[in-house]
């Protein structure tokens, strides 16, 4: 059996494959394919190129402020966020979650005798049904309706404060480059003959594949490989590194394999696939692990190993701004690029290539842009969250980070969820919070467990506002809650403070009030 996103058809985008009543709302919002471009009139405060997370953000901001802002988006508005990667991806993985529920449903006394059926065209539909009411919030007509010209092309410096879109010449005062990333095409032999999909395909797909190969066993590996695995593929999750998260906690990362691994994902590191081809109706990888040759067939290759940014095409030489083919634009910490004219935000420039992050680079730049502010991108604290199940967060320092930069004086608390009582009760005792400071000062922290990319917010509020862990303990936190680990975090903090010598002073002053 072979696997393949939808056959094209003539005159509809990948993007908006297959041809459905949800794909043809989807492409009326985001790429409207009779939309005709505004007329420019005179200079602008804003130009905007690229109209993802971070893009939208900048323009609405802008205008809502007063500005005259152009937006510029060469293929959809909503970027990969909306249209191939967080939203689509996420309801993916509510679907997922919602199997592996109704798997285990047993175990909480639900009886479920004429078993369960995956239906993956029903929930494929779901998730472009869903992404399509979502896409009205960045429509090109809400954007137009904020009083933004929204121009739908190309758009390319001619100089250092002009940019073309076609024939159309827009001046600026100050220009923002927020073109955001692309999958990362991997240079092994015969791959893309091999029909290996990324993220801008596979939610084209409309059957479930029997087999499927994830290279990389990143946060998008990871969360896909889970995914399709809960929905009946017969999955392998490949990574180069020694073990899969390699960038994460170990201890955390090991968490989230076992999880995987009783999903039925099998992950093979330390592993070099060398070449791909399309072998009749399969996908066969021939690779080497651990020094042995293997070939293994498969119905699909989906190719998840991280973000290039897009920076081909905009004529960054003509407007005087440095870049670098695989880092991005190059911003000083003001993201400023070497055209001061030129702004530059998101994954385009930045080393963390999240949506959260564009929409936060994206409020700095409005400030430093138009009213001359000095934020800096580098005051920043970003947490961040791989949604596998459980869901793997982090804000900070890691561990080894700490103790390259404080030595012996960090603390490292960690409370597992098995000895909390709300995850007792739900089954989810897997995972723990993992918190280092020094002198109660907290550097860092992971959290891997249900719903940690929620709880990742407590602590990087407690961070920012520079409470001591000390200060958690007082925080009161409704019972039942996995949130109270982190209250226990403070309470464990709590007691190193509580020496012999106060232990004794305490124990005279109490047997002396007796």
């Amino acid at each position: 059996m072979t696997t393949k996103p939808a056959s094209p058809v003539a005159g509809i985008p990948a993007l908006f494959h297959p041809d459905t009543e949800a794909n043809q709302t989807l492409r009326r919002h985001v790429a409207p394919p009779d939309w005709v471009n505004p007329k420019p009139s005179g200079r602008y405060n804003l130009v905007v190129i690229g109209a993802g997370g971070g893009g939208l953000v900048t323009a609405a901001g802008a205008a809502g402020l007063g500005a005259k802002v152009a937006l510029i988006e060469k293929h959809a508005l909503g970027g990969d966020c909306l249209n191939v990667g967080c939203v689509p991806s996420k309801a993916l993985l509510a679907a997922a979650k919602r199997a592996a529920a109704v798997r285990k449903a047993g175990e909480f006394g639900v009886s479920l005798n004429d078993g369960y059926k995956v239906d993956f065209p029903a929930l494929m539909e779901r998730m472009r049904r869903l992404r399509a009411e979502i896409a009205p919030h960045d429509s090109a007509e809400r954007f137009a309706g904020l009083g933004i010209d929204v121009f739908l092309g190309e758009g390319r410096f001619a100089d250092r404060e002009t940019v073309m879109v076609g024939e159309t010449a827009l001046r600026f005062s100050k220009a923002v480059i927020a073109t955001g990333g692309r999958a990362i095409v991997l240079p092994i032999p015969g791959l893309e003959e091999a029909g290996a999909l990324t993220n801008e395909t596979l939610f084209s797909l409309t059957e479930l594949p029997p087999r499927l190969a994830v290279i990389g066993a990143g946060p998008i590996g990871c969360e896909m490989a889970q995914a399709f695995a809960r929905f009946g593929s017969k999955v392998t999750l490949f990574e180069a590194e020694c073990r899969i998260l390699p960038r994460e906690d170990e201890e955390a990362a090991t968490v989230v394999r076992q999880a995987l691994h009783r999903d039925g994902v099998e992950s093979i590191c330390e592993v070099k696939i060398e070449r791909a081809e399309a072998a009749g109706a399969e996908k066969r990888l021939h690779l080497v692990h651990r020094g042995e040759s293997k070939t293994l067939d498969f119905d699909a290759i989906l190719v998840g190993v991280g973000r290039a940014p897009n920076v081909d095409g905009l004529g960054l030489e003509e407007a005087g701004v440095a870049y670098d083919p695989r880092t991005g634009v190059t911003v000083d910490a003001r993201l400023c690029t070497t055209n001061p004219r030129i702004f530059a935000l998101g994954d385009v420039a930045m080393k963390y290539k999240f949506t959260h992050m564009a929409g936060a680079t994206a409020r700095l730049v409005i400030q430093n842009a138009l009213f001359k502010g000095r934020k800096k991108h580098t005051d920043l604290l970003v947490p961040w969250c791989t949604y596998t199940q459980p869901e793997l967060a982090h804000v900070g320092l890691y561990e080894h980070e700490a103790r390259e930069r404080h030595g012996d004086a960090v603390q490292t608390f960690t409370q597992p969820f098995s000895a909390m009582d709300r995850s007792i009760l739900e089954g989810q005792t897997e995972g723990f919070v993992k918190v280092h400071a020094v002198k109660g000062r907290i550097l860092g922290a992971t959290i891997v467990g249900e719903h940690a990319g929620d709880l990742i917010s407590e602590i990087t509020v407690a961070m920012r506002a520079g409470m001591k862990l000390g200060t958690l303990s007082g925080v009161i936190h409704p019972y039942p809650t996995a949130a109270e680990a982190i209250q226990r975090i403070g309470d464990a903090y709590n007691r190193t403070r509580f020496t012999p010598l106060l232990r004794k002073l305490f124990a005279k002053w109490l047997a002396w009030t007796r």
